[in-house]
Parts: structure tokens; C-alpha cells; sequence
């Protein structure tokens, strides 16, 4: 069932187009949702039995660190929570951990839904919306005992749960996440478990069919509740990873979430160190997230699309040996979200990965977050603001970055994510970027 334009637009409430503020640039609408990002596994601490917690305890491929007890956000969260609050957000994006709700096959563990219970109520009580994600690369160690994807009974169990939850849930204004980056679950299972051919085709078709699966039950539990799977965009690889799921359910989805970290141009192929795990080595290319949006859109012309994860990681907190700053790089890519929605593309949200620093997914190296917090060496996990806090609460206030704002970072010639546009000229974005006014 696709959700009619009609539906999709109660459910969003999607902003009107902005007046602009002068050619080719507009503010941000005043209903746009402003949010902050972050996953279950990689911030709670006290990880119950999962496929991750096994991967971690046999220091599986690309387990770099011990996990410890991540951030604490298990015990800590209602700080968290206040600390988004006060950065302005309307929107808290977190997961739900199968793992930690039914550690044995149908027994639920009424102490964890309590949390998450209290979690959802706090989300709410500080005016924001829950974005909740159903499965963020982690599923019980039951699940893996029977055979994690590879098994057919895995789909229904994970169905049986996310009726559950959306059943415990509907009714207040959730924006529900099935699977988080579809294709970065199949290459991380591959990579920890390594999966012959077959076992991979496996989990892709499983993948799809329990997303089209949930979609519908969720509309008729949560009634108007927009429901997606976000995409991690892959730019040289992006038609690999929009093949492990995207492209077989977009009559399944009411908004197009986009995850966008890098991308790549002739003059920039820094991207491959994602590769390697040496995130904070890539040079980031802020315009590529306006040619990313404005392609989705084309493609799916009748969907909104939401940011659902941006960021950008130091090396351990340290400062880019560049100088370019978190708040650099928050100016910079929602500048060109600005310029995407000046020419039409309907952007209705922005989630910044993330809140805190957290475990990713192998190690505490790299830190993404808005609040730094050395895991390692700080038994207090004390949550310490960059100056990307002060950066995202003026944004928001501010419906956009700060008036006659030139982007630190210079476009690059001939970029990857419009190949076209980028090398021949045929694009109306100028080589050098327009002044906010």
C-alpha cells in the first residue's frame, strides 16, 4: 500500500515552500523538525546477549576497542535528553534493542520496556517527537542461535516484536525507522560472520520482505504514523547500496531518509578511508549532500526527504590537522540544504548524528558527537559540549546559518554525487557559493 499524498501530508505536516531571502537561498520553513540522532547499542552500556555483544567479546574484524559500558545513556538519559532539549531540536531519534526487550525467545523483560517507556514519555514531556528504530544492526543472541537472516523464522520474530512495540507506542506522533541502513547491516553481518553468496541474497530478500511487511502493519496499528528506511548514501557505490533495499520498497515508504557522511569528487577521494575505519581522515564535501537530495527527489518526486543522519568524526577529539571545525561543518551542509530547498526540493528534516559520542561499531576513536565523551580514560563518562553545541542551537534558532555566510568548504570540481552538472556546467549551483545575505 502506498500512503496517498494526502495521508503523507497529515502525517508530516510537511512545510509549505520558504519565501526566500534572496535569490537562490531560503531560510529554513518554521515547522521544519530539527533533531538529533543516536542508536541503541552504540550509546546504552550494559549490552544484554546480541549479535554485537558476541562480536565485541571475540574481537570479531574491525573490533577495535572493548565495549565497556558505551556512554551510559541506559542510566544517564534523562540528562541526554535534556541536553537535546536545550539545543532546540523537535526530534529525538533513538532505537528500540530487540536484544534488550526479549533477551529469551517470547519472554520480555518488563524492567527494560519500563525504560523505554520512561524514555519515550521524556522525548515527548521536552516538546520532541520520537524517531524510533526498530532495528539498528543488532538482534538477540537467541536469533543468532537459530541462524540470525539465514532462517525464515528470524522474519516472523521480528515482526511479532515490532507489532508489539508499535502496538505499545501508537498514538504519539512516532516517525518510525524499520532497518537502519539496510546496507551497511548485510556488509557488517558479512564482515563479522562472513556469509557465503547465498546466505546474503538470503538476508537481502528477508530484509525486504519484513520491511514491506512492517510498513503495512504499522499504518494499520499507528494509523498516520510515516514510516521509512533510511539509506546510507554511498556515492561511488550508492546503486550497490540502494540495491539492498531501497530500490525494491519505495512504494513502501512515505519519506526518503537520506544518510549522508561523504561524498567524492575528482579532486576529493578521501572517502576511502571510510573504508578502513580512519573516518576522520575524509575531507568532507558539504555541496554533495544538495546534489544527493535534489537526484532522491527526481527519483521519487511525490516523497518528502529527511535527513535522518549527518555528521561529521574527529580522531579521538582531537582537532582536524585542516582546522575545519564542527561547527564548520554543520554551517556548511545545512547551508546547501538551504540552497536545496530555495530550488524546490522538500526537505522536511535534519538529524544530526550524534547527541553524544558513542561506540562505532568497533571502537571510540572516532567521535561524532555534539557532547565528547572519552569512554576510555573517563570513568565519570562526563559529557563535555564542542563548539558544534553553541553552532546547531543557532541554526535552529535562527531558521539557518548566520547571514552573509560564505561555506569554509569550496565546492569541488566534478563531483561524483552529479557527475553531470558538476563537470560540464549545466547546473544552476555556481562553482563558488553564493553569500546567505
Amino acid at each position: 500500500m502506498l500512503l496517498s499524498a494526502a495521508v503523507a501530508a497529515a502525517a508530516f505536516q510537511p512545510p509549505a515552500q520558504a519565501a526566500e531571502t534572496a535569490p537562490g537561498v531560503a531560510k529554513f520553513p518554521a515547522d521544519f523538525l530539527w533533531g538529533v540522532s543516536t542508536s541503541g547499542f552504540q550509546s546504552e552500556g550494559s549490552a544484554p546477549d546480541s549479535n554485537w555483544s558476541r562480536y565485541v567479546e571475540k574481537k570479531a574484524s574491525g573490533i577495535k576497542d572493548p565495549y565497556k559500558n558505551a556512554v551510559d545513556f541506559r542510566h544517564r538519559y534523562p540528562e541526554d535528553v535534556q541536553r537535546a532539549r536545550d539545543l532546540g531540536v523537535n526530534v529525538f531519534r533513538t532505537s528500540l534493542e530487540w536484544a534488550r526487550i526479549e533477551p529469551r525467545r517470547g519472554v520480555r523483560d518488563e524492567r527494560e520496556l519500563a525504560y523505554y517507556d520512561d524514555l519515550v514519555r521524556r522525548i515527548k514531556a521536552a516538546g520532541m517527537r520520537p524517531m524510533l528504530t526498530l532495528d539498528h544492526w543488532v538482534h538477540p543472541g537467541w536469533v543468532v542461535d537459530q541462524g540470525s537472516w539465514d532462517d525464515p523464522r528470524t522474519s516472523a520474530d521480528w515482526l511479532r516484536h515490532a507489532r508489539f512495540m508499535v502496538e505499545r507506542y501508537r498514538g504519539q506522533g512516532v516517525i518510525w525507522i524499520t532497518f537502519n541502513e539496510a546496507s551497511q547491516y548485510i556488509y557488517h553481518e558479512t564482515m563479522m560472520r562472513p556469509m557465503h553468496p547465498g546466505q546474503l541474497l538470503a538476508m537481502r530478500d528477508a530484509l525486504i520482505r519484513t520491511h514491506r511487511a512492517a510498513y503495512d502493519m504499522i499504518h494499520e496499528v499507528d494509523p498516520g504514523a510515516p514510516v521509512s528506511t533510511n539509506v546510507a548514501y554511498g556515492s561511488v557505490f550508492n546503486g550497490v547500496f540502494d540495491a539492498a533495499l531501497f530500490n525494491e520498497v519505495t512504494d513502501k515508504l512515505d519519506f526518503i531518509g537520506i544518510d549522508y557522511y561523504y561524498g567524492a569528487s575528482l579532486q576529493n577521494w578521501s572517502a576511502i578511508n571510510a573504508a578502513t575505519g580512519e573516518y576522520w581522515k575524509v575531507d568532507p564535501e558539504p555541496e554533495g549532500l544538495y546534489y544527493v537530495l535534489r537526484n532522491y527527489q527526481r527519483r521519487l518526486p511525490h516523497l518528502p526527504l529527511y535527513i535522518v543522519e549527518n555528521g561529521m568524526p574527529t580522531d579521538d577529539g582531537k582537532p582536524r590537522p585542516d582546522g575545519y571545525r564542527r561547527t564548520d561543518h554543520l554551517r556548511d551542509h545545512l547551508y546547501w540544504v538551504q540552497r536545496a530547498i530555495a530550488d524546490g526540493v522538500k526537505v522536511i528534516g535534519y538529524n544530526h548524528w550524534s547527541l553524544t559520542d558513542n561506540y562505532e561499531w568497533g571502537g571510540y576513536r572516532p567521535r561524532f558527537g555534539l557532547y565528547t565523551v572519552d569512554v576510555l580514560n573517563d570513568p565519570a563518562l562526563t559529557r563535555r559540549p564542542t563548539d558544534g553545541v553553541a553552532a546547531y542551537r543557532s541554526i535552529i534558532a535562527n531558521r539557518g546559518v548566520p547571514g552573509g555566510y560564505v561555506p569554509v568548504r569550496k565546492p569541488a570540481w566534478c563531483s561524483i554525487e552529479d557527475p553531470i552538472a558538476t563537470c560540464f556546467g549545466t547546473t544552476p549551483t555556481p562553482p563558488a557559493p553564493y553569500r546567505v545575505p
